[in-house]
C-alpha cells in the first residue's frame, strides 16, 4: 500500500499539467461566484417566500445546492481520463506489468482525483466563510453542508473512476458518467409514484435526497453511510474490472 500516495500525487500533478484542470477551476469559481452574489442580493432584498429564513439557509445552502449541480456537470470531465486515456495510449499494459497491485493503482488514482476535488471544495468554502467578516452564520449547517459536498464529490469520483475502466474513449466515459450521475441525482422523482416501499427505495437511492439533508443541517449517519457505500462499491467494481483484465493478458 506504500504506492498509493505516490500514485495519487502523480495523478494530481498530471491533472495540473493539463489546461483542462485550470479551466475547470476557473469556470467553477466564476459560475459559483455569480450565483453567490445573486443569492446574497436576494437575501438583502428578500422576496416574500424567503420570510423567516436566515443568511445560512438562503445564501450558504443555496450556494451548496448549486455547487452540487455544477460538480455533477464537470466531474465527468475530470474522471474521463483516469483509465480511458491509459487504455487508449497503451500505457495500461505497462501498469499491469508493473510491481504495483491493482488495488494500489485504483486507490492512487481515486485519491488523486479526490484531492483535486477537495481543492475545488476549499475554494467554494471561501465564499460562505467570507461572510463571517461581517455577520454570523450557522456553523453547524455550514459544516454539515461542506461535509455533504465532500461526500457527494467522492461518490462522483468513484462512479467516474469505474466508468473510465470500461472504455478507451474518453468522450464515451464522460457521457456515460454524466448519464449515471444524473440518473442517481433525479431518482427521487421516481419515488413520487407507486407504493410506499417503492418510494422509500428510490428516495434512499437518490444522491440529491441525502445531499439535501446535509445542506439543510440535518446530519444523519444514514446519509454519510450511503455515500460511503456508493464510493466503496464503485472502487471495488473498478478493482474487480481491472483485475480481471490483467489476468486475461
Amino acid at each position: 500500500m506504500n504506492s498509493i500516495m505516490p500514485i495519487a500525487m502523480h495523478e494530481l500533478r498530471r491533472m495540473f499539467k493539463s489546461p483542462l484542470a485550470w479551466i475547470i477551476l476557473a469556470v467553477v469559481q466564476f459560475l459559483l461566484a455569480i450565483f453567490f452574489l445573486i443569492l446574497l442580493s436576494q437575501f438583502m432584498n428578500p422576496a416574500p417566500w424567503f420570510a423567516g429564513h436566515g443568511l445560512t439557509e438562503i445564501v450558504v445552502a443555496g450556494l451548496l445546492q448549486i455547487a452540487g449541480i455544477v460538480l455533477l456537470l464537470i466531474t465527468p470531465f475530470i474522471t474521463m481520463h483516469l483509465f480511458s486515456e491509459e487504455r487508449r495510449t497503451g500505457t495500461i499494459t505497462l501498469l499491469f506489468s508493473s510491481p504495483i497491485t491493482i488495488t494500489e493503482l485504483v486507490l492512487g488514482k481515486y485519491f488523486g482525483t479526490v484531492c483535486f476535488l477537495l481543492i475545488i471544495l476549499m475554494l467554494i468554502a471561501l465564499m460562505p466563510l467570507s461572510l463571517l467578516l461581517g455577520t454570523q452564520l450557522d456553523l453547524g449547517q455550514l459544516g454539515a453542508g461542506l461535509l455533504g459536498l465532500m461526500l457527494l464529490m467522492s461518490s462522483f469520483a468513484a462512479i467516474g473512476l469505474f466508468i473510465s475502466t470500461l472504455t478507451s474513449q474518453t468522450s464515451v466515459a464522460a457521457i456515460t458518467t454524466f448519464g449515471i450521475l444524473f440518473l442517481l441525482w433525479i431518482l427521487n422523482l421516481a419515488g413520487g409514484t407507486g407504493s410506499e416501499t417503492f418510494r422509500a427505495i428510490f428516495t434512499y437511492l437518490s444522491l440529491l435526497n441525502h445531499y439535501n439533508n446535509l445542506i439543510d443541517g440535518m446530519f444523519n449517519s444514514v446519509d454519510v453511510i450511503y455515500y460511503l457505500i456508493i464510493s466503496i462499491t464503485f472502487i471495488i467494481l473498478s478493482i474487480w474490472r481491472l483485475d480481471g483484465e490483467r489476468l486475461h493478458q
